[in-house]
C-alpha cells in the first residue's frame, strides 16, 4: 500500500492530503499568512485519524512551486523536516501540474493551461494534457512571463484555471482563444492532486532527499522589474 503525505502552500491556500493506496484525506482552508500555523495541525490531524505515525509513510511530497516565495519555502522547510526525522524520501510535485489535476477531477478537463498570477505584471504559467490514466502531463516546461506572452501549445480545447485568470482573465482569453465558460479563475491547487501525482512519481522512482526538497521559483529575482 502506498502512504504518502503532501503538502501544498503555494497560493493563499495551504493543505495537507494523506493518501493511503486509492483513499485521500484532506485539510484544506484558504488562509491567507497563516500557513506556517496551520500545515503542521493538520498533518498531526490527518496521521492521527489514520492512527499512523511518520515513520509508516512512504514518503513525503510538497508543492514546490511556482508561486508565493514565502508559502514555498514554509512548506519546504515543513517538508525537509518531516522527511528527515523519518528518513523518508520526498518527492517535488509541480504547483501548476497540481492545479491542472484539480481541474481535470472537478471539471472533466482533458487541457488545461495553468496560470498563477506571479505580481509585477507577470503569471506562472504551464500546459497540461491529462493522460489515459487520469492523471496530468506537462506540454513544455513552464514559465514566467507577461500575460500577454501567453501561448497554449497545440490546437484543442483548452480551459484555463487559476489566479493568473482572475488577475488577467481578457489578455489570456484573447492570446488564448478561450471563451469565458472554460475559465476556472477559481480554482487552487490543492494537496489532494500533489498526493496523486506523487503517487505516479513515486512508483517510477522520481524521489529525493530530504536536504534536496527545495522550491522552484522560477523568477530569479523579485526585485527586478518584468522587462517590457
Amino acid at each position: 500500500m502506498t502512504r504518502i503525505l503532501a503538502i501544498e502552500a503555494a497560493t493563499e491556500a495551504c493543505s495537507v492530503a494523506l493518501l493511503l493506496e486509492d483513499e485521500i484525506q484532506e485539510r484544506f482552508e484558504v488562509a491567507p499568512r497563516q500557513h506556517a500555523a496551520l500545515l503542521l495541525p493538520f498533518v498531526e490531524s490527518l496521521l492521527a485519524a489514520a492512527g499512523l505515525a511518520l515513520t509508516g509513510l512512504d514518503a513525503v511530497a510538497f508543492g514546490r512551486g511556482p508561486g508565493s516565495f514565502t508559502g514555498l519555502r514554509i512548506a519546504a522547510g515543513i517538508t525537509q523536516g518531516l522527511a528527515f526525522g523519518a528518513d523518508l524520501p520526498v518527492v517535488p510535485v509541480s504547483t501548476l501540474a497540481a492545479l491542472a489535476q484539480g481541474t481535470v477531477a472537478q471539471h472533466g478537463a482533458r487541457t488545461v493551461l495553468a496560470a498563477l498570477d506571479a505580481r509585477m505584471k507577470e503569471v506562472y504559467w504551464g500546459a497540461f494534457r491529462c493522460d489515459d490514466s487520469g492523471l496530468v502531463d506537462p506540454l513544455g516546461g513552464e514559465a514566467v512571463c507577461t500575460p500577454q506572452r501567453v501561448r497554449v501549445p497545440t490546437p484543442d480545447h483548452w480551459v484555463g484555471a487559476g489566479s493568473g485568470w482572475d488577475s488577467y482573465a481578457d489578455v489570456l482569453a484573447t492570446q488564448c482563444s478561450m471563451a469565458a465558460a472554460d475559465i476556472y479563475r477559481n480554482q487552487k491547487p490543492h494537496a489532494a492532486d500533489v498526493a496523486r501525482l506523487a503517487a505516479r512519481a513515486f512508483g517510477q522512482g522520481n524521489v529525493v532527499s530530504a536536504e534536496q526538497a527545495i522550491p522552484v521559483y522560477l523568477r530569479d529575482n523579485v526585485a527586478d522589474k518584468p522587462k517590457v
